[in-house]
């Protein structure tokens, strides 16, 4: 799907304190953009950022940082930001995932969220979605050791094919997964909800979430 370009959303982005313009630079030195050493999680492909916002302001002693890859999606995020009180665990990047190690070192990123993902039907496609195999490699590099994906999105044949990509995994595993998040009481207990969950959970489809864990190199 093509989106609509919004004018001014790339001077807008540009112009935001909160996007980081050169991420490439800080690769392995993220603790510095927030001033401390807590835990990094990230986002790929945060949407209009409720999600992000939501959990940022949940978990204060967590880092975030959201990823988008069009300034018009990205815009819509920036624009609901509190300017009398800003959030100091956010940061944005206008970047695409496939760039993730270029932007951040071996066990940098504490945890991943992936909502609502492009399902990318075709199968000629499948190394795109964000739970592909070539994926799972990226995000094995940028995760510690117990690091966590966690997963959502309301199309039930990308969800099959995640389970079935991290299944063969050798880095990772799924400890908990649902095909009705909402009726599930241990994995919906403090869930935030995204604009598009919010949406298919009105028209009750179901949401389907796992959530994976990144294994412990037990090599010497």
């Amino acid at each position: 799907m093509r989106l609509r370009n919004i004018p001014g959303a790339e001077e807008a982005v540009a112009a935001c304190p909160f996007v980081i313009h050169d991420p490439y630079s800080f690769r392995g030195r993220w603790a510095e953009i927030f001033g401390n050493e807590r835990p990094i999680h990230i986002e790929v492909g945060m949407g209009k950022g409720q999600f992000l916002f939501g959990q940022a302001e949940a978990n204060p002693n967590v880092n975030y940082i959201g990823i988008e890859r069009y300034t018009s999606v990205l815009l819509r995020a920036i624009q609901k930001l509190d300017n009398e009180n800003p959030p100091k665990n956010i940061r944005f990047l206008c970047v695409d995932a496939a760039e993730l190690n270029d932007i951040f070192s071996e066990n940098e990123i504490s945890g991943i969220y992936l909502n609502f993902s492009d399902p990318w039907p075709k199968e000629r496609h499948a190394h795109r979605r964000l739970t592909s195999d070539a994926f799972l490699a990226r995000y094995d590099k940028i995760l510690i050791p117990g690091g966590t994906i966690e997963f959502k999105t309301d199309n039930r044949a990308l969800f099959d094919f995640s389970l079935e990509e991290i299944g063969v995994s050798h880095a990772f595993e799924v400890v908990q997964f649902t095909c009705d998040l909402h009726r599930t009481p241990q994995l919906c207990a403090g869930n935030i909800m995204t604009e598009y969950e919010r949406k298919f959970s009105k028209l009750g489809k179901p949401i389907c979430k796992l959530i994976a864990v990144h294994k412990k190199n037990d090599i010497a």
